[in-house]
């Protein structure tokens, strides 16, 4: 399989990169939706979740879409979410990414997201 034979799929809803002091709990309000991501560190907590469920007095950076690389990856393929990524630098697009155990969701400010998909079809991926 060849990162060009990959299928990325557009999410519907709008996500927020939320920022939360490293003591703070998980809050409640970041666990509904159909996508979340946590990281912990020494330094922060951060957390990725529908911004509609942002709560009032959130530092967080919102307006953000996914693509969603369809799955699973094997861990043995090299190399996927940096090509990507090269592409959207090329076109001067920022992205956010994560990767899950089975695959990668790169993360593109909504005003860049028609943007992402044309510069992807014109590398010949399959974005839906």
């Amino acid at each position: 399989m060849t990162d060009r034979n990959l299928t990325l799929r557009v999410l519907d809803k709008t996500y927020a990169v939320c920022s939360l002091s490293k003591g703070e709990e998980i809050p409640v309000w970041a666990l509904s939706g159909d996508f979340l991501s946590i990281t912990k560190t020494e330094e922060e907590l951060s957390i990725v979740c529908e911004e509609k469920n942002v709560r009032q007095g959130i530092k967080y950076e919102g307006n953000w879409r996914i693509l969603k690389i369809e799955g699973p990856l094997g861990f043995s393929l090299v190399g996927i979410l940096a090509k990507i990524a090269n592409i959207m630098s090329e076109n001067n697009i920022s992205i956010f990414a994560i990767s899950t155990y089975d695959t990668d969701y790169i993360l593109i400010k909504q005003g860049n997201i028609n943007k992402s998909v044309e510069v992807l079809k014109k590398e010949n991926y399959n974005v839906i």
